[in-house]
């Protein structure tokens, strides 16, 4: 791959048309979702019916065959106008990505065509109430018992956990051997056993349920084994290397959307007899905003063609992106609601719930202290 990046003509027309899509049909409903804390049943046939959910899964199950890149065109689009939509829309390219990379053809067959359709929801079920970051130290088990396993422990902060037709759970088979005594399973909804009791009360993105899992005696069918015994630390890893410069996108279509409300207000509210964007203190911030996402926006696609092409540095550019995007979101807001003033800390203006949402990007995925640490990882390995 060359060292600068770009997108092609295709990809600029894809952004284009999401583009008009998400302005036309997603945007205009953003204060009705959150005042409600309810995703509307329209939008979400919406989003279906434009293939936004299938669009990064193969074809042969239902998909559009559609590359990483063209993907992250579309989360930041969809994430520059409504973090929900957001949510709806890349949520089983987490949480099905354990199933592409390390299912079986019958157990393809089986789950990814009813999720590629958005008819099913699939979430991704690693982080625990004592192991967040640290997913060796995981305490979830599943104990082998003549044709099926025994799950048995809990996860926390699952996205669309309480709702979701399958989720693709990490527990330890064989609890002495640490990482690698981690397996996978594909649990299914109405799994005996298997009950989501509480909803997270979040800052933000309200309309998609984050929920805690509880698997007590949870009876999984062998065939639902992903991969084999052991591997299921790797399948975890291999999964996020794949999705993280997506939660890039989601950061640099958060900030992008900050900037765009923040420089429309500049130029419209009038101070001492002018606009504030005639003030060089407005435009200095208005420049460093820009300016940073231009640079999270050349690196959340590169990383992202690192992954079309298999290439091993998407580990490294893929946590440089999470972190660098999600981080200038994080900066981009506050600015913005600062350039707001007083009205920016109120509902009546969009970048209060675009700061909320930018915090999210920060923490979900592995927070940025981790992604820094991988960065730093890949460094030593390579040097």
């Amino acid at each position: 791959m060359k060292d600068q990046f770009a997108l092609n003509q295709g990809q600029e027309i894809l952004r284009k048309n999401i583009r008009r899509l998400c302005e036309e049909m997603i945007g205009p409903r953003t204060a009705e979702i959150e005042q409600t804390g309810v995703f509307p049943e329209n939008l979400k046939q919406i989003i279906r019916k434009n293939g936004l959910i299938g669009f990064p899964f193969p074809k042969a199950y239902g998909g559009s065959g559609g590359d990483e890149v063209s993907f992250c065109v579309i989360v930041e689009e969809v994430a520059r106008v409504n973090g929900d939509a957001m949510m709806w829309v890349s949520q089983n390219h987490l949480g099905a990505q354990p199933i592409v990379l390390a299912g079986s053809e019958e157990q393809k067959k089986k789950f990814l065509p009813s999720i590629v359709s958005g008819e099913t929801m699939c979430s991704f079920g690693l982080t625990e109430p004592e192991g967040g970051s640290d997913v060796a130290g995981m305490r979830t088990r599943a104990e082998l018992r003549g044709d099926h396993y025994v799950i048995n422990g809990g996860k926390r902060f699952i996205s669309f956990g309480n709702m979701a037709g399958y989720v693709t759970v990490f527990a330890k088979t064989n609890p002495s051997a640490g990482r690698k005594g981690i397996s996978c399973f594909v649990v299914e909804k109405g799994t005996p056993g298997f009950s989501a009791p509480r909803v997270e009360d979040k800052m933000a993105l309200h309309s998609s349920p984050t929920a805690e899992l509880v698997f007590d005696n949870c009876i999984v069918p062998r065939e639902n084994l992903l991969g084999k015994e052991g591997d299921g630390w790797d399948i975890a890893m291999r999964t996020l290397d794949v999705t993280r410069p997506t939660v890039a996108a989601i950061g640099l279509g958060i900030a992008q959307g900050a900037f765009d409300a923040a420089l429309n207000y500049a130029k419209q509210r009038v101070q001492f007899g002018q606009p504030i964007a005639n003030f060089q203190a407005i435009q200095v911030m208005l420049s460093d905003m820009a300016t940073e996402i231009e640079a999270a926006r050349l690196l959340t696609y590169r990383a992202a063609a690192y992954v079309d092409e298999d290439d091993r540095r998407m580990v490294k550019f893929g946590s440089m992106a999470k972190y660098y995007a999600t981080d200038v979101a994080m900066k981009v807001t506050t600015d913005a609601v600062q350039i707001h003033g007083g009205y920016g800390y109120t509902k009546d203006f969009p970048v209060e719930r675009f700061m909320r949402e930018a915090k999210f990007s920060q923490i979900v995925e592995g927070t940025n202290q981790i992604q820094r640490l991988v960065v730093a990882r890949e460094l030593l390995r390579e040097f």
